[in-house]
């Protein structure tokens, strides 16, 4: 009857054994060695199985993660053979299992590649069958009948298969006879079994030895001895409505949570006919923590913490004992299945991370290997693995309870150089449960960044005159990169500058991008030129940038004024008027000019200590000499005067010339002396014309090439500026170079007017009507004097 019965529920234990198979098959790979291995033993090639070159074992770091505390395996890195580290008890590591496995991770890096290892722990016959005493006492009334059955309790064995149990035996006798029955190839019942009706007159006591076999090679056994009293007593022993009882609970199941009430039912009376509940001596003492049994109902309840994952399925014997002189017993198996609650979140685990990540990661690269798992069964165990960072990284299953965390977008360290990704870990029960883990995954640098300059053009004004070696400006670069890579020097391009090499002009500093001055620079020699300055990084490769210097040359007041010699250069230069001339009337125009530019070479004319009765005034803007008044009879015939021409630069610089203006009575005279002044004109024109018209031209080209440059950082000032430009500019480059080989001699005339007061005459600059109509702007009197001169 129990058999079949049991036939009728091998589904639960099928499915079970599948469970428990299952790891076995997603494994990689399956070793199997027999326990209390010594030190040293094989196991197996496990970097030939994994299909390693011996070389790769050492050079990638072949190395075995376990999730237990104990390190029971090693792997020797020159051959690759995986060997026992530790003694290992089955029976400590798997108490109640089947199939003992212990599960390892192997991994490799350069790639990071992870395999799994099973290693099953094959059960060996080293544990003897033992009695829980040594001898049992069992008292049978002699009203029993032949057949009557009389349970025993069994040996343990702390082997499993055919290790633990497999037979009995009793000591010879005429009387009583062993039966068990078997259950899943293990022996659930030990019954003494009465042959022959036992007569008290007779036989009151029988001693019987009882052995118990496992089945090992060699086998061992455990013997106890059974102390047989006949009496007269109770005859009937409590039945159970059945001999085997199934029930459910939930783990973590509240303290007195009903699990089942047994019933059994004794044919006697009275007292022998009352019955009590008990838990067998076969039930260890920790089920009797988390269980109780209620005496006189037989309701059995929830006493202590039921945990699916410490045990998920109990077998308790029960006994029924009637209160008879001769106690009666009957037996039943309840078992009892825990019903798993998602009561333990998943656990995670990083067991391999691979930090920095250069920048320049291509996607798909490991980053780090995560393994989780739950101690839960079921839909209570199924892990789903996600992170907070999915558009920079990704997650991506690897084999149960593995995943790998991978690049999964462009790096860009100078946009964001650390990561925190927080990996989470969500079961499928419900209510659902999770945990979290954050890993902090740096981005290392790489020279993907060349160095920048602000703007890539600029331009410095620089003053003439500056001393040789001078600091004249500060290029300044900056590269997003770190270390090395953000490290710059400074150089100049390869140029010339109207032939001269570049470097002969001036120097950078290649630390700190100082340019320095070479030479002192002159304005009315070299108003402009360009350079170009390169940053260069010390990554690898070296990546460069590049600024574009526009260098203008500014003018000081360092030239003072020169008068134009209209005539030849004598003590005095001699000018005649009429003595008819009425006031207001022309008597000659003073022309000077200035190698400077800009308002360095604007000039004004006057008289040195001008006496109140002279008849003549000078127009300070253009040089023109006038009547104030008709000439008196008591006028003398020549007047000695002295004109300075001083410029408006600071501080200011002038030049004085003399000149004598006579007094003639005809117009003879005067045409005399204007056709020598226009001979002495026409010299200079025709041997320079072609000349000043060249410097003319190059001087204009110069303009516009400034003023290009220049109008957006002086854009108010821009109409003083090109009108200043076109006039006093180029009017000093225009006849400068005439006039400065007669510039030795004017110094000695006006060293010599200054001690003596001598007075040199120039004659009359020839100049049209209009020009003499000028207006009052310093800027257009300066473009009308020019027209004359061209």
């Amino acid at each position: 009857m129990l058999v079949k019965d049991c036939k009728g529920k091998c589904w639960l234990v099928h499915f079970l054994l599948l469970q428990i198979f299952w790891d076995v098959v997603l494994c990689q790979l399956h070793y199997i060695i027999p326990e209390e291995s010594k030190h040293g033993t094989f196991v197996g090639r496990i970097g030939q199985d994994l299909g390693l070159q011996m070389s790769e074992i050492n050079s990638r770091m072949l190395r075995i993660v376990s999730r237990d505390e104990k390190q029971y395996f090693q792997v020797n890195l020159q051959n690759g053979i995986l060997f026992v580290k530790e003694i290992i008890d089955r029976e400590e590591i798997c108490p109640d299992m089947p199939v003992c496995v212990i599960s390892l991770q192997v991994i490799v890096d350069n790639p990071v590649q992870m395999y799994r290892v099973d290693v099953e722990i094959e059960d060996i016959n080293d544990n003897y069958p033992v009695f829980f005493a040594n001898e049992y006492i069992v008292t049978i009334s002699e009203s029993r009948l032949p057949g009557s059955r009389f349970s025993l309790e069994g040996a343990v064995d702390a082997d499993v298969g055919t290790n633990s149990v497999t037979n009995y035996e009793l000591s010879t006798n005429d009387y009583f006879i062993l039966e068990f029955t078997k259950y899943i190839q293990q022996i659930r019942t030990l019954e003494l079994v009465l042959k022959k009706p036992l007569d008290r007159e007779k036989i009151s006591f029988h001693n019987l030895t009882l052995i118990a076999f496992d089945g090992g090679k060699p086998k061992l056994s455990g013997t106890t001895q059974l102390l047989i009293t006949v009496e007269d007593a109770n005859d009937n022993t409590p039945t159970f409505d059945q001999p085997f009882y199934q029930c459910r609970v939930m783990e973590n199941a509240p303290i007195g949570t009903f699990v089942y009430k047994l019933n059994a039912t004794d044919q006697d009376q009275g007292k022998n006919g009352e019955i009590s509940y008990d838990f067998s001596k076969l039930v260890p003492e920790q089920v009797r923590k988390i269980f109780s049994l209620n005496k006189n109902t037989g309701e059995i309840t929830v006493k202590g913490e039921v945990d699916f994952e410490t045990r998920n399925m109990y077998e308790i014997q029960i006994d029924a004992t009637d209160n008879g002189e001769s106690p009666l017993v009957g037996y039943c198996k309840v078992l009892i299945t825990i019903v798993d609650v998602n009561d333990n979140p998943p656990e995670l685990i990083v067991t391999s991370l691979s930090v920095p990540v250069p920048e320049d990661a291509p996607q798909g690269t490991t980053v780090a290997i995560i393994s989780v798992h739950d101690k839960d069964s079921g839909e209570n165990g199924k892990i789903n693995c996600y992170i907070s960072e999915p558009r920079t990284f990704k997650i991506i299953p690897a084999f149960a309870g593995d995943f790998s965390l991978t690049v999964d977008a462009p790096l860009d360290r100078e946009t964001k150089s650390e990561y925190e990704v927080v990996i989470t870990a969500k079961d499928e029960g419900s209510p659902v449960l999770s945990v979290s883990k954050t890993i902090k995954v740096e981005i290392s640098d790489v020279n993907d960044n060349a160095p920048g300059f602000l703007e890539s053009v600029n331009t410095i004004f620089l003053k003439e005159n500056n001393p040789p070696g001078s600091h004249i400006y500060t290029v300044s670069a900056s590269d997003p990169d770190i270390n090395q890579n953000s490290f710059i020097t400074y150089s100049l391009s390869e140029s010339t500058v109207s032939g001269v090499p570049l470097s002969s002009f001036i120097s950078i500093n290649p630390e700190n991008g100082n340019l320095f001055a070479l030479l002192s620079f002159d304005h009315e020699q070299l108003t402009y030129f360009q350079c170009e300055v390169k940053a260069t990084d010390a990554g690898l490769p070296p990546l460069s940038s590049y600024l574009t210097l526009h260098i203008f040359i500014v003018d000081i007041n360092d030239n003072a004024p020169y008068f134009s010699p209209l005539s030849s250069v004598s003590e005095f230069t001699e000018i005649k008027s009429l003595k008819s001339a009425h006031a207001g009337s022309l008597v000659t125009k003073i022309t000077a000019v200035d190698l400077d530019s800009g308002y360095n070479a604007w000039i004004s004319y006057e008289f040195k200590k001008p006496f109140a009765s002279l008849p003549f005034q000078i127009s300070q803007k253009t040089g023109e000499i006038r009547l104030t008044r008709s000439f008196m009879e008591s006028d003398v015939y020549e007047f000695r005067l002295v004109v300075v021409a001083q410029d408006h630069g600071e501080p200011s610089m002038s030049t004085m010339m003399p000149i004598i203006i006579s007094l003639v009575d005809s117009e003879e005279d005067l045409k005399v002396d204007h056709q020598n002044s226009n001979e002495k004109e026409g010299e200079f024109t025709d041997a320079n014309v072609y000349l000043v018209i060249a410097i003319c031209s190059i001087s204009s080209v110069f303009l516009i090439t400034l003023i290009a440059f220049t109008v957006l950082r002086w854009q108010k000032y821009r109409d003083e500026v090109n009108e200043l430009k076109e006039s006093y500019k180029v009017c000093s480059n225009t006849v400068g170079s005439w006039i400065y080989s007669q510039q030795s001699q004017y110094k000695l005339y006006l060293n010599s007017l200054q001690r003596n007061d001598l007075i040199v005459f120039t004659p009359n600059c020839p100049q049209s009507s209009e020009n003499e109509r000028n207006s009052n702007e310093p800027g257009k009197e300066a473009k009308s004097s020019l027209q004359v001169r061209l």
